[in-house]
């Protein structure tokens, strides 16, 4: 065999099929596996025909060295461009050899072709099975499969990291890359650091890799991490002041890893009293009762499930008012000589202070135990103020007890007065004062005077006028100034009966008084007419009319029993007719005088009203009449 003849079968053996290379791959066939039967050949790096080269031939052989198929032929300046080998996984060698014209052997060469699409077993990947805190390195566990690896043997291990999805470490997922092929098989031995992964879940994808590329099953390992801190809040905290001790809880919050009980290294929650050390509890909850008078700090802490640590923000911390003691009650020094009836009382609390709205004021007679009786009171800064009607009251000696509240809730009472002694005053308490009054016709006038003294000047006096059953208004109050002797008067308009009373109010420093009740009785005024002074006998009838006096009762007038009377001279009187009123108090009867015997006889008419029920003028007459019958 010629050099160039040489030349040219270790250029299709050496430069071609060492070139074989499985798609995508660019290895050498004699060197790496691939997870595909077909070998490709890059017919640009083949050397052109030499001289005495004739023909090409290949021949495949199992990994046992027998041969498999027939023998292949080709032009050497055409040489193959894709070569497979069966479906069973394994290392097949290719022989090719250059034949000249003659068909003598001019070089021959071989190579092999390892093929292997056999995936490795799942490898074992492991995460910590606790959250990681945000600082902490994520350490990844990978754990080699215990079957034996495929015939290309373990490349490595490619490995990825999503949130979620499914994702997958290689591209492809059925061929990993040695690009994507990210560790050694010994890189494993030891946990894989990922870095500090983000807060919430990452999934780390991990496949094994034969040497051919072809990746294992998935396997996913689960990574928590909490980077945030739990919050921290307060209940059973007041709002004001305590009388008594508090039970205050702590309440831990953690949206991602939880607060969960767990043993004593899982979550914790603390709670302390003005620094002190802290009352803990393994969970979100903590609480610590809160006693003793003085305003205390509540502070908190907690643990989550990863570990972080979390404090109650500084405006967020509690304060703890108690005041156990009650506080001191007192009535005023004395009485105001210019308001005797003002009650008054002083509440006294140094620490939480006194209550703004509660309190009262009582009293009974002196010497009794009788109950208490409240009166109405007036809470202001630190004091009771009450208002004792006293003119509603006997005269004698009364008591008085006073209740106050400090903020925190706390009562206490009180009978003496700040400078020593107990509460009482004897009623009145007031300057009395008398009232005298009399009515002559319609002048209605009294005087107002101090109790064994002179008349009191300018006081406002009410008379008041009561009218009877019917009338319109019932009642009707006029008021008076009294002179510089006490004196005041009144002249009553006319209308109904009705009683009238006078009645002073009382001031700060003097009694109220009233005057007796007196009646005035106004009769039923009622006038009368005749339709003519001479009644024909057997002519036309005579009408009579008339009015009442209606002013105030105009409804009460209606149907109201009239009585027409009349007598002769030398007779009395007597009622021949009775007829009723209308709304406005008229009335009207036509008489025909039909008898004789009245020829010549003057007659004399009347009206006459006795009233009824609801009906507020009393009985009354009008002036008669004269007729004469002709």
């Amino acid at each position: 065999m010629s050099e160039t003849g040489v030349k040219f079968a270790l250029g299709i053996l050496i430069a071609a099929l060492a070139l074989l290379t499985s798609l995508p791959f660019s290895a050498s066939a004699a060197e790496t596996w691939q997870p595909s039967r077909d070998f490709s050949i890059d017919p640009e790096q083949v050397p052109g025909h030499p001289a005495g080269g004739w023909e090409s031939r290949y021949q495949l052989f199992n990994p046992s060295g027998k041969p498999i198929g027939q023998e292949q032929h080709t032009s050497p300046t055409n040489p193959f461009r894709w070569y497979s080998v069966p479906p069973v996984p394994g290392a097949y060698r290719l022989e090719a050899w250059v034949l000249n014209e003659a068909g003598a052997e001019l070089a021959r060469a071989s190579t092999l072709l390892r093929f292997d699409d056999v995936a490795p077993a799942m490898p074992g990947a492991g995460a910590p099975d606790r959250w990681l805190r945000g600082e902490e390195v994520a350490l990844l566990d990978i754990d080699q499969a215990s079957e034996p690896p495929p015939l290309s043997g373990l490349g490595g291990y490619a490995f990825s990291l999503d949130r979620g999805g499914r994702g997958h470490p290689c591209a492809t997922p059925s061929l990993c890359t040695p690009a994507e092929t990210d560790l050694a098989p010994n890189a494993v031995a030891e946990p894989v650091p990922l870095g500090i992964l983000a807060q919430g879940i990452t999934y780390a994808r991990v496949v094994a890799v034969s040497g051919a590329g072809v990746p294992s099953a998935v396997s996913t390992a689960t990574f928590r991490v909490d980077s945030t801190d739990p919050s921290l809040s307060l209940s059973g905290v007041p709002d004001g002041w305590s009388n008594a001790p508090v039970q205050v809880f702590a309440q831990a919050t953690d949206w991602l890893s939880g607060m969960a009980a767990d043993g004593s290294t899982g979550p914790l929650t603390g709670i302390s009293v003005d620094g002190g050390a802290a009352a803990t509890s393994l969970g979100a909850t903590a609480a610590t009762w809160v006693g003793g008078s003085g305003i205390h700090t509540i502070d908190a802490f907690g643990r989550d499930a990863a570990g972080n640590i979390g404090e109650l923000e500084p405006q967020a911390v509690g304060v703890v008012r108690i005041d156990e003691a009650p506080p001191r009650v007192v009535f005023a020094r004395g009485q105001d000589p210019a308001e005797p009836e003002r009650i008054e009382a002083l509440v006294d609390d140094p620490l939480s202070g006194p209550s703004p709205s509660k309190g009262s004021i009582a009293l009974r007679l002196a010497g009794t135990r009788a109950s208490y009786e409240e009166l109405p009171t007036r809470v202001e800064a630190g004091r009771l103020v009450a208002r004792w009607d006293s003119d509603s009251y006997p005269e004698g000696k009364y008591e008085f007890r006073a209740t106050g509240y400090d903020l925190a809730g706390n009562g206490a009472t009180g009978t003496d007065r700040e400078r020593g002694g107990r509460m009482v005053l004897v009623n009145p308490v007031k300057a009395p004062v008398s009232l005298a009054t009399v009515l002559r016709k319609r002048r209605f006038s009294g005087r107002l005077r101090r109790t064994g003294g002179g008349g009191i000047a300018r006081q406002r006096v009410a008379v008041v006028e009561t009218f009877a059953a019917g009338a319109e208004p019932q009642h009707r109050t006029s008021f008076l100034t009294t002179d510089a002797d006490g004196a005041f008067s009144l002249r009553l308009r006319p209308g109904p009966s009705r009683d009238v009373a006078a009645y002073f109010g009382g001031t700060t420093t003097l009694t109220r008084a009233s005057g007796t009740s007196t009646h005035l009785a106004a009769p039923t005024g009622v006038k009368l007419r005749a339709s003519a002074r001479t009644a024909s006998i057997g002519g036309r009838p005579v009408v009579f009319s008339g009015t009442l006096t209606v002013r105030g009762a105009a409804r009460a007038a209606r149907g109201l029993p009239v009585e027409l009377q009349f007598r002769y001279p030398g007779a009395g009187w007597r009622g021949f007719r009775t007829i009723e009123a209308n709304r406005r108090g008229r009335f009207r009867y036509a008489y025909r005088f039909s008898d004789d015997d009245s020829r010549d006889i003057q007659f004399q008419f009347r009206a006459h009203v006795k009233g009824r029920e609801g009906w507020p003028y009393g009985p009354g007459t009008s002036r008669p009449v004269t007729v004469t019958g002709k």
